[in-house]
């Protein structure tokens, strides 16, 4: 299993835009140095949160000040753009990050962006087909005349090939509805899937919805067999907020007051999610999304646990993407990063394994080990005029 990041990023308003910015490039540095395999980055327009507004940018800064991991747009929202222009970025940041860069495509997720845009919300489903349609033929080669009225192509093609081997991967996003991994699945390119609906939407006596993955993989398998093609779950992502403390209550204390807030002044006050701000039905709904394993969160052991269930539940994917929130203070959240990295990813990654079972090798047969050190001891001792029983009265202080 691979891993990486997902920040949207979701900022509570009141700190300097600016130094947010420079602390998104310094979170990328990290989780390059931590060995995450990659780090996705989304865009937003408004509401006050969201606020990157065009991610191909931070991208572009981050290459340069990191080694190995890939970064992807998380995602581009492709209604509010020319299809070509998309393509067109998408191949000159593979060139810039050598290889290292995925397009993330999806409909768009704020009203409000769409309300700015001029864009109809029921449209956007349609536009991202058309859109990604149009992106994957011209990243392929090909020359392209399309005429949907809101974009219009004749005789067009990129100028500039890839860098890596086939160029930059394409992704599609899906959350609610089988649209994003069956438009995946025509298309033969990869899907992301959210493990869970909006933090803090969930009521009592409404599962999150994690038992659903399944369903959606299905729908991307069938898709692509009607299309006439193979779809494997090693190209699947999964996105889930996964929050690691020392100790389970410290991980849940680190995160209780930062989603109480996000769900209170972003998804009621700024969305309009039609939820109590009650604080009593507040706390509820954290402690439902976290028993629905709707946020991952713990110590290792728990991490490790909900991971596996995860795996079990869907039936196996090739990537788990951290959705990095600001819920925890700074510190807890990098603590949280780098206690994933050194113990929950070596458990599915394998990475330690040959030194645990070096480690049972050692230790059942370490008797007849000790026996043999004594022996060789004794004798040398023996040969060199020691006492008698010098070696003897060593193995019994050992």
């Amino acid at each position: 299993m691979r891993f990486g990041c997902f920040i949207s990023p979701l900022h509570p308003i009141g700190e300097d835009p600016t130094l947010l910015y420079q602390r998104d490039l310094e979170f990328a540095q990290v989780v390059d140095s931590l060995n995450y395999e990659e780090l996705w980055i989304g865009e937003h327009h408004s509401a006050g949160w969201g606020t990157i507004p065009a991610p191909e940018l931070l991208i572009a800064a981050a290459a340069e000040r990191t080694r190995r991991i890939k970064f992807a747009t998380g995602v581009t929202a492709l209604p509010y753009h020319h299809p070509f222009l998309v393509a067109e970025r998408a191949m000159h940041l593979d060139h810039m990050t050598r290889g290292r860069f995925i397009l993330g495509g999806g409909a768009g997720s704020v009203i409000s962006d769409m309300h700015m845009f001029g864009i109809a919300p029921e449209d956007t489903r349609e536009r991202t087909a058309q859109a990604m349609e149009t992106i994957v033929a011209l990243l392929a080669g090909e020359t392209v005349t399309r005429d949907e009225g809101w974009f219009r192509l004749v005789d067009a093609r990129l100028q500039l090939g890839p860098f890596s081997p086939g160029g930059p991967e394409v992704t599609v996003a899906s959350a609610a509805t089988p649209f994003g991994v069956q438009l995946a699945g025509r298309l033969g390119i990869s899907v992301l899937s959210h493990a869970a609906p909006p933090w803090g939407a969930v009521r009592a006596g409404h599962s999150l919805g994690i038992e659903r993955l399944a369903d959606q993989w299905r729908h991307h398998e069938e898709a692509a067999a009607e299309a006439g093609r193979q779809v494997s779950r090693d190209d699947w992502r999964l996105v889930i907020p996964v929050h690691v403390g020392r100790t389970r209550e410290e991980a849940l204390e680190d995160i209780r007051e930062g989603w109480l807030r996000q769900r209170d002044e972003l998804w009621i006050d700024t969305i309009g999610l039609p939820m109590s701000r009650n604080p009593q039905s507040g706390a509820k709904a954290f402690e439902a999304t976290v028993a629905a394993n709707g946020i991952i969160v713990g110590d290792v052991e728990d991490v490790v646990g909900a991971i596996t269930k995860l795996q079990e539940v869907t039936g196996g994917f090739g990537t788990l993407l951290i959705s990095c929130q600001d819920w925890a203070p700074w510190p807890a959240q990098l603590l949280s990063v780098d206690l994933f990295a050194r113990f929950v990813a070596p458990r599915f990654r394998g990475t330690t394994d040959r030194l645990r079972a070096s480690n049972a090798w050692a230790a059942a047969n370490r008797t007849a080990m000790q026996e043999a050190g004594f022996a060789a001891r004794n004798k040398a001792m023996a040969e060199h005029g020691a006492p008698d029983g010098g070696g003897q009265g060593e193995r019994e202080r050992v």
